[in-house]
């Protein structure tokens, strides 16, 4: 099919195949999709919604999209950890470092803020001069070595839930549930981990506001994750508050840094244990 017949499918209500799915996933990235389209695209499924099969082709298909990690030789078990965001939100800079202690392996691909919450990119980038931009081989060879490592999306994982995520965040279409999940999902599979624990902030001072819509996504995650013979826990965190004390990216780190140090407040310490 054309990609604008695959947009107008989507713009009735009616469900797609995998293989259209997969087709105008590679085209968003061989260009023989138009920003445009796929703009249209994830307008259409923010109205129309998806089926768990889309949800689980687009996933996929955008997983295959780019390179998929492989660990096949670790002696732990290789496993992530995401969050919807929120304010104060220091969970990935602690627990990634105390799950690697404790012999597991963290390949972590993390984001940047969204709307009011901070991303763990940016937090990380109040270091002077630490890197995010790492490429696969590097960030591979640093989790073999230490157990963990943090970047940012690269052109080669998952490249088109970059394109397609970019055009969302322009488009107004952030909040689809299906979209959410698939893009979360499309780079945690990417990673090739076994695991992956979803950290799904709800409140006033999170992403996700709703109850309903945070169980929600939950749902649509594991899903998703059963689909792909990967085992996915949910957790849902209240962020009517901020977590611990500390707000602002380098003010987080140095928190992150006492927590880590045996100090820190109370709370932060609860959640990341």
């Amino acid at each position: 099919m054309l990609p604008q017949e695959i947009v107008r499918a989507k713009r009735d209500g009616r469900e797609l195949s995998a293989e259209q799915i997969g087709e105008f996933v590679a085209g968003i990235v061989s260009g023989a999709v138009s920003e445009g389209q796929a703009a249209a695209f994830a307008m259409a499924t923010y109205f129309k919604g998806m089926t768990r099969a889309e949800a689980v082709a687009l996933t996929l298909a955008m997983r295959d999209s780019g390179t998929v990690l492989r660990w096949d030789d670790m002696p732990g078990p290789v496993v992530d950890k995401h969050s919807t965001g929120g304010v104060g939100d220091t969970v990935s800079l602690m627990l990634a470092p105390m799950v690697a202690a404790c012999g597991g392996y963290v390949p972590m691909i993390s984001g940047r803020g969204l709307g009011h919450t901070g991303g763990t990119l940016d937090k990380l980038e109040s270091i002077p001069g630490f890197r995010v931009d790492l490429d696969t081989a590097r960030f591979a060879r640093q989790v073999d070595e230490l157990g963990v490592c943090l970047i940012g999306q690269t052109a080669r994982v998952a490249p088109a839930d970059k394109r397609l995520y970019a055009l969302r965040d322009v488009t107004g279409t952030i909040e689809s549930i299906p979209l959410i999940a698939s893009s979360i999902m499309s780079k945690k599979l990417a990673e090739g981990i076994d695991g992956l624990v979803l950290d799904c902030k709800v409140g006033t001072g999170a992403f996700m506001k709703d109850t309903d819509r945070a169980r929600a996504l939950c749902a649509a995650i594991r899903a998703i994750g059963h689909a792909a013979d990967k085992r996915v826990t949910c957790v849902l965190t209240d962020m009517d508050a901020p977590i611990g004390k500390a707000v602002g990216n380098a003010l987080e780190i140095a928190e992150s840094i006492d927590v880590l140090s045996g100090g820190g407040p109370a709370d932060t310490r609860e959640l990341k244990i």
